[in-house]
This record gives structure tokens, C-alpha cells and sequence, in this order.
């Protein structure tokens, strides 16, 4: 696997991960009974982006990392 190549299927697994693990742990306005006047009820509160981003780029790379196994070794 090349360098462009190895970066591309990262970028695209990390992306495919972010989606899965954004709504994890979201509570919303309406759940925590917290309103700020023109937002909507379903906005979250403190949805925990840098967290989630951090996560992400980890299991991302672990994910990866059998990719790249499994491509090289085949």
C-alpha cells in the first residue's frame, strides 16, 4: 500500500468511525430541561467534540492499522 494510498483509506475509515461515534452520550436541550431562546429543543448540550475527535483518531488508527494488515499480507 502505498503512502497516498495508506492516507486516503485513513482518512475515509476515520470519517466512516467520526459518524458512528458522534451521537454517543448526546443529551439534548430537552433532555436536560436546559432551553437557550432560539436554538432548537433538539440541539445538544456539550456534545464533548474534542473527546469524540480524540477517540476517534484512535480506533481509526487501530482500524487502520488491520487494513493495512490484511492488504499486505494477502
Amino acid at each position: 500500500m502505498g503512502i497516498i494510498t495508506g492516507l486516503l483509506v485513513y482518512v475515509l475509515t476515520w470519517w466512516m468511525i467520526w459518524f458512528m461515534i458522534l451521537p454517543i452520550g448526546v443529551k439534548t436541550q430537552e433532555e436536560k430541561g436546559e432551553g437557550i431562546p432560539g436554538t432548537p429543543k433538539s440541539a445538544p448540550v456539550n456534545p464533548l467534540i474534542l473527546k469524540k475527535m480524540a477517540a476517534t483518531s484512535v480506533v481509526a488508527a487501530l482500524v487502520w492499522g488491520v487494513i493495512f494488515y490484511l492488504i499486505e499480507t494477502a
